[in-house]
C-alpha cells in the first residue's frame, strides 16, 4: 500500500467565500469574494510552495545534493517553509532575517533545525539579502534566491493557478495578493492570462510609511527579479491600520484566523468589490494568524 509523504500536502488549499464581511454595497453589485486558505500548508504558509520547487529543480539541475547547506534571507514564511524542505530532504539550512520579526517566525524555523542570523532591523530585508550574498561569496552555502529564482513563480503558474481556475470553474474575473516577493502573483498572473485575458490582477502594497509582514515597496535596486510590472493590471496600496485591522475581523466575523499582508490583501479585494459588478473576486490568504501573537495585533 502506498501512503502519502509531508510533500504531498503542500498544494491543492481550500478556497472559501466570505460570507459576512462584504459590504452590502459589494453583494449588490452582484461580487463574491473568495479566500484562497495557504496557511493549510503544512508549514503554514504560501511559500510552502516555492520552496519544495527550488529545492526540487536545484537537485534535478545537480547544483544541491542532500547534505548540502542552503542560505536565504527571509522575512519569514520562506524561510519557515525553507527549513521545512531542506529537513524532509536532508539540508542543512542557515536563514537571515531582520531583528524585529516576530518570535513565532524564529522559533518556527529552529523548530525544523535551520540556523538563525538576525540582521539590525535598520537595514531591513536590503541588508539581510546582502549578508546572504557575502556569506555565499565566502563558500559558506548555496543560495536559492527566492528573489530571482524561476522555480518560485513556476510554483504558483503549476498549483495555485491553476487550482483557482478550477475551483471557480473559470468563473474567476479578478486575483488580488499581497506583494513581498512578487512570485505568487508572478505566476498566478501568467496561468490565470493564459486562459483569460480579461482577467484582472491586482497586486497590495502598504501605504508609505506602513510596514506589513509580507508586503513590500521595494527601492529600485532590490527589485525582485522575478517581478515583471506587465502582469500586474493594477496596484493598490493599503495602510498597516487597515490590514491589521482586518486581520482581527477575518478571524472575528469569518472565523479564519490569518496574518497581516492576507488582511491588507483582504481589504483591497473588499474595496475593489465595491467598484465593479458581477466578479468572483480571489485573494490570498499567505499564512496563519498564530504566526503574529506575539506583536499585539490580536490583542487578549
Amino acid at each position: 500500500m502506498s501512503y502519502m509523504t509531508i510533500e504531498d500536502t503542500i498544494g491543492n488549499t481550500p478556497l472559501v467565500q466570505l460570507k459576512r464581511i462584504p459590504s452590502n454595497l459589494a453583494t449588490q453589485r452582484n461580487n463574491i469574494i473568495l479566500a484562497k486558505l495557504e496557511g493549510n500548508n503544512p508549514a503554514g504558509s504560501v511559500k510552502d510552495r516555492p520552496a519544495l520547487s527550488m529545492i526540487l529543480a536545484a537537485e534535478k539541475r545537480g547544483q544541491i545534493k542532500p547534505g548540502d547547506t542552503l542560505i536565504e534571507a527571509t522575512s519569514g514564511n520562506t524561510g519557515i517553509a525553507l527549513a521545512l524542505v531542506a529537513a524532509m530532504r536532508g539540508y542543512k539550512m542557515t536563514l537571515l532575517m531582520p531583528e524585529n520579526l516576530s518570535v513565532e517566525r524564529r522559533q518556527s524555523m529552529a523548530a525544523y533545525g535551520a540556523q538563525i542570523i538576525l540582521t539590525p532591523k535598520t537595514g531591513g530585508m536590503e541588508y539581510a539579502r546582502d549578508l546572504a550574498e557575502k556569506m555565499q561569496a565566502e563558500g559558506q552555502g548555496v543560495i536559492l534566491d527566492q528573489f530571482a529564482n524561476p522555480d518560485n513563480p513556476l510554483a504558483h503558474y503549476t498549483g495555485t493557478g491553476p487550482e483557482i481556475w478550477r475551483d471557480t470553474n473559470g468563473a474567476v474575473t479578478h486575483f488580488v495578493s499581497a506583494m513581498g516577493t512578487t512570485g505568487t502573483i508572478m505566476g498566478v498572473s501568467s496561468y490565470l492570462k493564459e486562459q483569460n485575458s480579461q482577467i484582472q490582477i491586482i497586486g497590495a502594497q502598504p501605504e508609505e510609511g506602513s510596514q506589513i509582514p509580507g508586503i513590500r515597496k521595494w527601492p529600485e535596486a532590490y527589485l525582485p527579479k522575478i517581478f515583471d510590472a506587465a502582469r500586474v493590471d493594477q496596484v493598490i496600496s493599503v495602510s498597516q491600520a487597515n490590514a491589521e485591522h482586518m486581520a482581527r475581523k477575518l478571524a472575528i466575523e469569518e472565523g479564519i484566523f490569518a496574518g497581516v499582508s492576507s488582511g491588507g490583501a483582504c481589504d483591497v479585494a473588499l474595496r475593489l468589490a465595491e467598484t465593479v459588478e458581477n466578479a468572483t473576486i480571489v485573494f490570498i490568504v499567505c499564512d496563519r494568524g498564530d504566526r503574529y501573537l506575539s506583536t499585539g495585533i490580536f490583542p487578549a
